[in-house]
């Protein structure tokens, strides 16, 4: 009778070893939101720690993804407003962007958010720079996408169909265990 409890308890151990592994991961890995690559782009591998996604066209148009984390000792730091502010403010006044449009938007899994549009010159030149703002899984999610205004325009059809897909709530049967980390799964 012993040893059956010994074998039961080393099963036990085993299996919760299995599953304490498997959670830690799959927590400590993988990007916190999903994104499908448009047609025209190819994902650029190793753009850590600057960037969680990134993907570019032959002409340099650039589709990025950050995930920053959006916590303080009393909670969460911002809304979507003082984010909104925030960055328009960064773009404008550091950066000499001009704000051309914003808009509210909706992410692939319902999550509202704004895109923000601005333009810049460069040796006379025009630039376009997109920025839509998520906020989830207590992160701020910026998708920036960039580069000389006429291949942004040309680009735009596959740059929104991104932005639009992009999915920032993890959901399904683990999401209470993930959702703070990762949703590797997708």
């Amino acid at each position: 009778m012993k040893a059956t409890t010994m074998t039961n308890l080393k099963s036990a151990l085993k299996i919760g070893l299995l599953i304490a592994t498997t959670l830690a991961v799959g927590v400590g890995c993988g990007r916190p939101f999903d994104v499908k690559t448009s047609n025209g782009f190819v994902e650029l591998e190793n753009q850590a720690p600057d960037y969680d996604y990134r993907a570019t066209t032959p002409d340099g148009v650039v589709m990025s993804i950050r995930a920053v984390d959006n916590t303080g000792t009393v909670g969460q730091r911002g809304d979507l407003g003082f984010w909104e502010r925030a960055v328009t403010l960064e773009m404008r006044d550091v950066q000499g962007y001009a704000l051309l449009d914003a808009k509210d938007v909706t992410s692939g899994d319902g999550t509202k958010g704004r895109q923000l549009k601005f333009g810049h010159d460069e040796d006379g030149k025009p630039y376009a720079y997109w920025v839509t703002i998520y906020l989830a899984q207590s992160r701020i999610f910026l998708v920036e996408a960039g580069g000389k205004k006429e291949l942004v325009e040309r680009a735009s059809p596959n740059l929104a169909y991104m932005a639009a897909n992009v999915k920032v709530k993890c959901g399904g049967f683990l999401a209470p265990v993930l959702a703070s980390h990762t949703c590797n799964r997708w």
